[in-house]
């Protein structure tokens, strides 16, 4: 008896966990503007890796009074179905770059980070994916006045 209710808990939850699997489009190409004490504007690029997990690669440029700066980040992503087209999705990445600050020095200083990311997404019925994001991001080398950055990002994709 105990063998059969171990049986039908395992297959509803395994059927709980189909149901509810997002497919992940294979490819996603578009924009993310972020907030981090100055607007970024990054190419943002997607790749699902299985049904309910990506890679994202964002190459950003950012320009202030003090510096001008160019970002690569790296971010894994477990995705996870809400309802319909809408996700919610969570991981961890690693990024770098170059900055240039205006103040008369004509080097490039190189910078790193760690970073988070939390964000919600809606895929349309048409290729369209928009998303929402929250990313804290830590950094290895002075990069502004800030060793820790919080960006909030949103984003347009198309997908194919």
């Amino acid at each position: 008896m105990i063998k059969r209710i171990f049986i039908v808990a395992a297959f509803l939850l395994v059927s709980t966990f189909t149901i509810n699997a997002q497919d992940i489009a294979p490819h996603a190409l578009g924009l993310r503007l972020g907030d981090s004490d100055g607007v970024w504007a990054e190419v943002s690029y997607q790749a699902g890796l299985s049904s309910d997990t990506r890679i994202e690669i964002d190459l950003g440029i950012r320009s202030r009074n003090s510096f001008s700066a160019v970002k690569l980040t790296g971010i894994y992503q477990w995705v996870f179905n809400i309802d319909g087209g809408l996700n919610w999705y969570v991981g961890p990445g690693i990024g770098g770059g170059l900055i240039d600050y205006d103040n008369g020095d004509d080097g490039l200083e190189s910078f790193g980070f760690i970073a988070g990311d939390v964000g919600i997404e809606y895929s349309f019925d048409f290729p369209l994916l928009i998303s929402l994001d929250f990313r804290p991001e830590i950094y290895f080398d002075d990069f502004g006045d800030d060793d820790l950055n919080f960006n909030v990002g949103v984003s347009a994709r198309y997908q194919f």
